[in-house]
C-alpha cells in the first residue's frame, strides 16, 4: 500500500508501517493475548488508521477500509458484545470526518450520501460475518479441545490398566517362583541351624572364635528364615475375610501403630477425610497392613520435623485414599518397578512392602496409583470399590 500510494502527506507510510509492524509483531507479544493487551492492540489499530484517513483526504480516502483492520481484530476476539461495540466505534468513526468538511468547498450529494451509507454496511457486514465465523471456530475448537482431553484421560486410564495387568502378571510369576524357593530353602536352612547349635554345644569353652562364628550362623539362618516366610506370605494366596468396616478407624488404627512402632521418625500426620464415605466391605487387618505400610514408607522419605496427610475422598463409585509426603520422591525411571517384587532403593530392603501392598489391593477388586517428583514427594493413592 505504500509503495503504490499517491499521497504525499509525510505521516502516510510511518503509519502503514506502524499498523504492519502491530499486526505482525501482535502475536509474539504474551501481553497481546491477554483481554487487557488485546483491547488496547485492537484500539492503536483504530487510532492510526483514523489518523490516515484523516490525513489522506478524510471522508473521500481510499484508504476508509483500513478501518476494517481493528474491525475483523475485535469481531475475532472480543465476541459479539465486543464485535458489536467497536462496529459502532468504526462507523462513528468514519463519519465523524463529516465534521471535517468545508461546506463553501464540499457539497454532500445525494450519490455520496449513498457511498457513505454503502461503507457503512460494508463496515457492519463484515463485522458480523467475521464474528459469526468466529464464533464457530471457537465452537468447534471447544469441542475439538474436549474431544483430546476425553481421549487423554481414556489413554491415561488405559496406560494404568496395562501397567496394572502387567504387573499382575509380574506378581502371579514371581509368587510361583517365591514359593517353590522358600520350600526349597526351609529344609537346608533347617539343617544348617541344627548344625551351628551342635556346634556351639560342642566347642570347647576357650575356643571363642569358633562359638562366636557358630552364633553367626544361626543368627543368620534366623534372618534368612523370616524372609523366606515374607516370600511364602507374598505367594500365599490370600484369603480375604470381608466384612463392613468404617474406612476412618482403619485409617486411624494404621496410624496409631506407625506412632506406637516407629516413634523415631519424627514426622506428624494430618488427616483429611471425606464425610461422605462411610462403610466399605473389606478386610479389615489387611487393608490396615496397605496403610501401616504407605505410612511407613511415607515417614521414611521424610525429613524430621516434615508431615504426612492422609486424605480420602469420594470418587464416583470408588474410596479414594491418598498419602501424601513432601519427602525426598521416587526418580521417574523407578516408577514402573517399585510394586515388582524384590525391587527396592533401600539398602536394607527386601522389596516385597509395595508388593504386597499391591496384592491386597488387588484382591480387594480396587487399583492403586503414584505420583512422585524427586525432592519435591510422593502420593500414593488407593481406589477401593464402595460397598452397593
Amino acid at each position: 500500500m505504500a509503495y503504490i500510494s499517491t499521497y504525499t502527506h509525510p505521516l502516510e507510510i510511518p503509519i502503514l508501517v506502524a499498523l504492519a509492524a502491530l499486526q505482525v509483531l501482535e502475536p509474539k507479544f504474551a501481553y497481546f493475548s491477554t483481554p487487557t493487551g488485546n483491547v488496547v492492540s485492537i484500539l492503536l489499530k483504530l487510532v492510526m488508521s483514523y489518523v490516515l484517513i484523516g490525513y489522506t483526504d478524510g471522508l473521500a480516502s481510499s484508504y476508509y477500509l483500513i478501518l476494517l483492520l481493528p474491525l475483523v481484530s475485535a469481531a475475532t476476539t472480543l465476541g459479539p458484545a465486543g464485535s458489536a461495540a467497536f462496529t459502532v466505534v468504526c462507523c462513528a468513526a468514519y463519519l465523524s470526518f463529516i465534521l471535517f468538511i468545508d461546506p463553501v468547498r464540499y457539497q454532500i450529494d445525494p450519490d455520496s450520501r449513498r457511498e457513505i451509507f454503502l461503507r457503512l454496511i460494508i463496515f457492519a457486514a463484515t463485522g458480523y460475518l467475521t464474528n459469526t465465523l468466529a464464533a464457530a471456530t471457537r465452537e468447534q475448537s471447544r469441542k475439538f479441545k474436549s474431544v483430546a482431553e476425553q481421549l487423554a484421560a481414556a489413554n491415561k486410564s488405559l496406560s494404568e490398566a496395562e501397567a496394572a495387568m502387567r504387573r499382575s502378571e509380574r506378581l502371579a510369576a514371581l509368587g510361583q517362583l517365591s514359593a517353590g524357593l522358600a520350600h526349597e530353602l526351609r529344609n537346608p536352612l533347617g539343617t544348617i541351624k541344627a548344625s551351628a547349635e551342635m556346634l556351639t554345644r560342642t566347642v570347647p569353652g576357650e575356643n571363642e572364635v569358633a562359638r562366636e562364628v557358630a552364633g553367626f550362623i544361626s543368627t543368620e539362618v534366623d534372618r534368612t528364615n523370616l524372609l523366606v516366610t515374607r516370600f511364602l506370605d507374598f505367594a500365599r494366596p490370600l484369603q480375604l475375610r470381608l466384612a463392613p468396616a468404617e474406612l476412618t478407624k482403619v485409617l486411624d488404627s494404621a496410624i496409631a501403630n506407625l506412632d506406637h512402632n516407629s516413634p523415631h521418625y519424627e514426622v506428624s500426620v494430618y488427616k483429611n477425610y471425606a464425610p461422605e464415605i462411610g462403610t466399605i466391605l473389606l478386610d479389615a487387618d489387611l487393608m490396615e497392613r496397605v496403610f501401616y505400610n504407605l505410612l511407613l514408607n511415607a515417614a521414611q522419605a521424610t525429613a524430621a520435623g516434615g508431615a504426612i496427610t492422609v486424605k480420602t475422598r469420594r470418587a464416583a463409585a470408588l474410596a479414594e485414599i491418598s498419602v501424601i509426603d513432601r519427602g525426598s520422591g521416587i526418580e521417574p525411571r523407578h516408577l514402573e518397578s517399585i510394586f515388582n517384587p524384590f525391587f527396592t532403593t533401600k539398602p536394607e530392603g527386601v522389596g516385597l512392602g509395595l508388593a504386597i501392598v499391591s496384592k491386597i489391593v488387588d484382591e480387594h477388586g480396587g487399583k492403586m496409583a503414584v505420583e512422585s517428583e524427586p525432592e519435591k514427594g510422593s502420593v500414593f493413592r488407593v481406589y477401593l470399590p464402595l460397598q452397593k
